[in-house]
């Protein structure tokens, strides 16, 4: 059972990797006229759009990792210890902070993006959309690598 709420836990974070970074590199390098490649169709997204599945999968995501963590914190968190990987299992304690950070963040990121935009608010919006994409971004990696080092056991 543990092993299919962690491999839930990782399409909805990947799911959110992907709508926040989405979202962060259209509003921090908007699309330029004219430009049909790959990166200026990247770059051209409606960034409002995505508001509602980055807070969606965002709360998703973290709640299914707060039903996981008790296993975690049984199976992994000891082996890391006794193994001495003190790297590891700091950036998973930062892992956690930041996420409670980001889920603190989600109020003002909403009314950031609430419409109608308004142009005073730009530059927050752009700020604390690129501070969850960091969140998310050292989330899914330090769980990525994590879990490599010493994933669940069946």
């Amino acid at each position: 059972m543990m092993i299919a709420l962690l491999i839930i836990h990782g399409l909805l974070a990947v799911a959110l990797l992907g709508a926040i970074t989405h979202q962060a590199i259209g509003v921090w390098l908007p699309a330029r006229a004219g430009k049909q490649t790959f990166v200026a169709r990247l770059r051209s997204v409606s960034t409002p759009s995505y508001v509602t599945a980055v807070i969606v999968l965002f709360i998703a995501t973290a709640i299914l990792g707060g039903i996981i963590y008790p296993s975690y914190r049984l199976n992994v968190r000891i082996v890391l210890e006794q193994l001495e990987l003190h790297k590891a299992n700091g950036s998973f304690e930062l892992k956690e902070h930041l996420v409670a950070v980001g889920m603190g963040m989600l109020p003002a990121y909403w009314y950031l993006w609430r419409q109608p935009l308004s142009e005073q608010l730009a530059r927050s919006r752009k700020i604390v959309t690129a501070i969850l994409a960091f969140i998310v971004w050292w989330g899914f990696l330090v769980g990525h690598v994590l879990n490599n080092i010493r994933g669940f056991e069946v």
